[in-house]
């Protein structure tokens, strides 16, 4: 794969990973518990690896081409957020404590809920049907379509990584000592959660 491409892919994918959403929320929530943000953040990298893996298996065209699995999908990510989001704006969480839902005690759990936000995101499994087949080479003498698809997936992760660790280690360093605007925050975040959650679910069964 040549450098223009990539780079090509990068500038895109910057920007879209740098649009506010599920995982922004998560993130700012994990950075607000006082602790550090890395397990929280791995988690959401290791969701987007479980998309790269499925896309470059060709399972994500299995997916796109099977409705059913699609919404099955798209309703348990939808669901967990919902629930995730509802808990968040039941207690939203001070600086040096970890609001309900989000990292809860220990960073396995922060890892594991990371994890399931962006693997769960049908957001993200659409990312690798639209955006990223537009930079794979079919032609000539370039690597096969899985091992692009590999290198442009390390790329998305590389930049979510980038941004959330920003992201959550800002919203630490700043509120941390504004209990007030730590607590709106958070409020926001659970809100956001809860907001995407139910547009999900509303958009994905106005289509069943």
């Amino acid at each position: 794969m040549d450098t223009g491409t990539l780079m090509s892919f990068l500038a895109v994918d910057l920007l879209l990973v740098c649009v506010p959403g599920a995982d922004w929320a998560y993130a700012i929530a994990a950075g607000l518990r006082g602790r550090s943000v890395v397990p929280a953040v791995a988690g959401l990298v290791a969701g987007y690896a479980a998309h790269t893996a499925l896309a470059a298996a060709g399972l994500v065209v299995l997916v796109a081409g099977s409705p059913g699995l699609l919404t099955a999908l798209t309703v348990a990510g939808a669901g967990y957020l919902v629930r995730l989001g509802w808990q968040v704006l039941r207690r939203p969480g001070t600086p040096g404590a970890a609001p309900e839902g989000t990292t809860g005690t220990s960073p396995a759990i922060g890892f594991l809920r990371g994890a399931a936000i962006s693997g769960l995101n049908p957001k993200g499994l659409l990312l690798f049907l639209s955006v990223l087949p537009q930079f794979l080479v079919t032609r000539g003498a370039h690597p096969p379509v899985a091992v692009q698809t590999g290198v442009l997936g390390l790329a998305h992760m590389a930049c979510c990584a980038a941004v959330y660790l920003t992201v959550g280690t800002l919203a630490r360093a700043v509120l941390r000592t504004h209990p007030s605007a730590t607590r709106a925050v958070t409020r926001t975040s659970g809100a956001a959660m809860l907001g995407i959650g139910a547009f999900l679910l509303v958009e994905r069964l106005a289509t069943i």
